[in-house]
């Protein structure tokens, strides 16, 4: 298959936020500021390509070959979570007020599923490993512009005037129907 249409279909025709609907919670969590949402993004980003290039071999060099597939979630989950925790203590060192602003945001990476969807598509779609890397890099960066657009959106939404029953999180899911009504246009609809 074609590595762009590859990186195109994971990046904006099945955006996972917006047209899979996987990853809501830190959508609509670590979308407040562009700051944030950067954040969360180049860590899911950094997360997502690296479990695809463990979990790939995993599955491809042992899991089948030695009839563990059953397996499967068990391994991607704890393959998922040690790179979360590498995360975790790089943004503690590096980057202590990014760390600090995520929060519980970034602990819950280890449960995103957008991330353990990614690994499931590459075994399931047939991908070469080349394939998967595209793949996961499309699914991240994919989830970093659905982060940013709401972020956008949500500091139109400070200064607008919005009626009192749907001001909080009310607007922010009127807003983010109305992002996966556009990101449909993409799947042709």
């Amino acid at each position: 298959m074609n590595l762009f249409k590859i990186f195109l279909t994971a990046f904006l025709i099945d955006n996972v936020v917006l047209m899979r609907f996987l990853a809501l919670c830190p959508f609509i969590g670590m979308s407040t500021d562009e700051d944030k949402s950067i954040g969360m993004g180049l860590a899911v980003t950094f997360v997502t390509v690296l479990a695809t290039c463990v979990t790939w071999p995993v599955y491809k060099f042992i899991l089948e070959p030695l009839g563990l597939v059953f397996l499967q979630i068990l391994v991607f989950i704890l393959v998922i979570a040690a790179l979360v925790q590498l995360v975790e203590f790089y943004l503690k060192k590096a980057v202590p007020a990014l760390y600090g602003a995520m929060g519980i945001y970034l602990a819950l990476i280890t449960t995103n599923c957008a991330i353990l969807a990614v690994t499931f598509d590459v075994i399931s779609n047939g991908y070469s490993f080349i394939e998967a890397l595209v793949y996961a890099v499309g699914v991240a960066l994919g989830f970093l512009i659905s982060l940013l657009l709401l972020a956008g959106i949500r500091g139109r939404i400070k200064t607008s005037p919005i009626p009192a029953f749907l001001k909080g999180t009310p607007v922010l899911f009127v807003a983010a129907a109305l992002l996966s009504i556009a990101f449909m246009g993409f799947k042709g609809f």
